[in-house]
């Protein structure tokens, strides 16, 4: 297992439908962790790289209702 971590900034707060997609993208066998910071509007994930990519996080995301605005990067 190769653990890795990505950071995006997203725009508008998750509503009540995005919570629970949110909720079921926790479920995807390789997410280790999702921490969301609400007052810097970010989220962090950490994966397991040899089941997913960066690509792959992005888009699960956003379709878990989440307003992706941009992914950062981390020192």
């Amino acid at each position: 297992m190769t653990a890795v971590e990505v950071a995006y900034r997203y725009g508008r707060s998750p509503a009540e439908a995005d919570l629970r997609g949110i909720g079921a993208f926790r479920e995807v066998y390789g997410v280790r962790n999702l921490v969301f910071d609400e007052s810097a509007r970010t989220v962090r994930v950490e994966y397991d790289a040899t089941r997913l990519n960066e690509p792959t996080i992005t888009r699960l995301l956003r379709q878990a209702g989440l307003d992706i605005a941009e992914k950062l990067v981390l020192a």
